[in-house]
C-alpha cells in the first residue's frame, strides 16, 4: 500500500512539469494559432519525459544517488559546472515565469496588478518550504492539482472532431508562419522536458528512501504521472483551438485572454476553475523549482540537504531556495511580461537539454552505478532523438523568432 501511495510523487512531478505556466501558455498559444496541428509536439515531449523520469527514479533507487550527485562524482566538478550553471539559469527564468503565473491568477481574482503579487507569492512559497516537509508539499500539491482535470472535461464537452485530433498527433509541416510554428513546437518540447522535472524526481526518490524494490512502482509512477500531465496539456490545446478560434483569437499575447478557455463551457465557474488551475499549478511548480535549485547546488557542492530536515540542519540548502525565490520575484515585480518570459524560457530550456541529459545517459549506461539495470537500446535511442530534435529546432527557431524570419 505504501508503494502505491508513491503515485503522488508522479502526479506532483507531473503538475510541476506539464500543468504549469509553460504548458498552459504554449498549449493555448499553439491551439489558438495553429489549431490542432501541434498535438504531436506534446505527445513527443510526453513520451520523452516518461523515459527520463523512469530513468531518474531507477537511477536513484539502484545507485542511491541523485542525478546531480552522480554527474559530479562520475565526471568531476569542472565538468559538472556546465550543466549546473545552465540548469540554474534556465530554472531561474522558469521559476520567475511560475511566480508570474500565480501573480496573474491573483490579478484575475482581485483586479490588483500582477506586479504587486510577485513578492507575496515568493514569500508564501518560501514559507511553505521553510515550514513544510517533502511529503506535505508532494501530496498536498498533487491533490489540489487534480482541479486541472477541468480541461479534460471541457475538451470532451466541446465534442471535437476526433479524426482531426488524431491527425494533429502526426507531425506535419506548417501551412503558414513557419517561424512561429517551429518556435511553438520547440517551446512545447521545452515545457514538457524541463531538466528540473526529472532532476527533482530523482531527489524526491532519495528523500523517500527508494531502493530496488521500488523499480516496478517507479515505472508505474513515470508512466501514469507523466501521461496525466500530457493529457491535460493536450486538452488545453484542444480547448484553445476550438474556443479561442470561435472568438476570433488567433494569437495569445495576453494572459487576460486565457480565462476564455473555460468560460464558454462552464460560465462563471469556468473563470473560477481557470484561476484555481493556474494558481495551483504554477505555485506547485514554483515550489518544485525552488527546491530543485537548492537540491542542485547542495548536491553539487556536497552540502547537507533535505526538505525533511530542520532549516538549522541544512542552512546552505535553505539559503539557496530562499535567495532563488527572492531573485525570481524581482523581474515580475518590475513588470516583465510573464507570458513573453514563459514562451521564451521554454524555448531556451529545449536548447539547454543536451548539457544535462547527455551526461545523465552516460550514468544510466554505467554498470558501476546501475549494474544490470542499464538502459536498453530503445530508451537511449528515444531520448537521444527527441533531445537532438529539440536542440536543432531551438537553434534554428529562436533566431528566426527574435529577428522576425519566416
Amino acid at each position: 500500500m505504501k508503494k502505491l501511495l508513491e503515485i503522488s510523487l508522479g502526479i506532483v512531478t507531473s503538475v510541476g512539469g506539464f500543468l504549469e505556466v509553460g504548458s498552459m501558455a504554449t498549449a493555448a498559444q499553439a491551439g489558438a494559432t495553429f489549431g490542432l496541428r501541434l498535438i504531436w509536439a506534446i505527445l513527443l515531449g510526453t513520451i520523452c519525459i516518461i523515459f527520463l523520469v523512469e530513468m531518474a527514479g531507477r537511477f536513484a533507487a539502484v545507485s542511491g544517488h541523485t542525478i546531480a550527485d552522480g554527474i559530479r562524482e562520475r565526471f568531476g566538478f569542472n565538468t559538472f559546472l556546465w550543466p549546473l550553471l545552465a540548469t540554474l539559469l534556465v530554472n531561474f527564468m522558469v521559476m520567475s515565469a511560475e511566480i508570474g503565473g500565480v501573480a496573474i491568477a491573483a490579478e484575475l481574482a482581485t483586479g490588483i496588478g500582477f506586479q504587486w503579487w510577485a513578492v507575496p507569492v515568493a514569500f508564501l512559497a518560501w514559507l511553505f518550504l521553510w515550514k513544510g516537509t517533502f511529503g506535505f508539499i508532494e501530496k498536498g500539491v498533487a491533490v489540489l492539482g487534480l482541479v486541472t482535470l477541468c480541461f479534460v472535461v471541457a475538451a470532451v464537452m466541446l465534442k471535437p472532431d476526433w479524426k482531426q485530433v488524431a491527425a494533429g498527433a502526426v507531425p506535419s509541416l506548417p501551412d503558414h508562419d513557419a517561424a512561429s510554428y517551429w518556435f511553438m513546437a520547440v517551446s512545447i518540447l521545452g515545457a514538457s522536458i524541463s531538466p528540473y522535472l526529472f532532476m527533482f524526481y530523482s531527489s524526491g526518490a532519495v528523500e523517500d528512501h527508494w531502493d530496488k524494490t521500488y523499480l516496478g512502482t517507479n515505472r508505474a509512477i513515470a508512466g501514469l504521472g507523466m501521461s496525466f500531465g500530457g493529457t491535460i496539456s493536450v486538452s488545453v490545446l484542444v480547448v484553445a483551438a476550438l474556443v479561442l478560434g470561435e472568438h476570433g483569437v488567433n494569437q495569445v499575447d495576453d494572459y487576460h485572454q486565457l480565462p476564455l478557455l473555460l468560460i464558454p463551457i462552464f460560465g462563471f465557474w469556468g473563470f473560477v476553475l481557470f484561476v484555481a488551475s493556474l494558481a495551483i499549478a504554477c505555485f506547485g511548480a514554483a515550489l518544485e523549482i525552488a527546491l530543485q535549485q537548492a537540491y542542485l547546488v547542495a548536491q553539487g557542492f556536497g552540502w547537507t540537504w533535505g526538505e525533511d530536515r530542520k532549516p538549522r540542519e541544512d542552512p546552505g540548502f535553505c539559503s539557496v531556495y530562499t535567495s532563488s525565490l527572492l531573485l525570481a520575484a524581482i523581474p515580475i515585480g518590475l513588470g516583465l511580461d510573464p507570458l513573453k518570459l514563459t514562451i521564451f524560457s521554454m524555448a531556451v530550456t529545449a536548447a539547454s537539454l543536451p548539457l544535462t541529459v547527455v551526461p545523465f545517459l552516460f550514468l544510466l549506461n554505467d554498470e558501476r552505478y546501475v549494474g544490470d539495470h542499464r538502459n536498453g537500446m530503445i530508451s537511449n535511442a528515444a531520448v537521444i532523438f527527441v533531445i537532438a530534435l529539440g536542440f536543432v529546432l531551438a537553434v534554428v527557431a529562436i533566431p528566426l523568432q527574435i529577428f522576425g524570419g519566416s
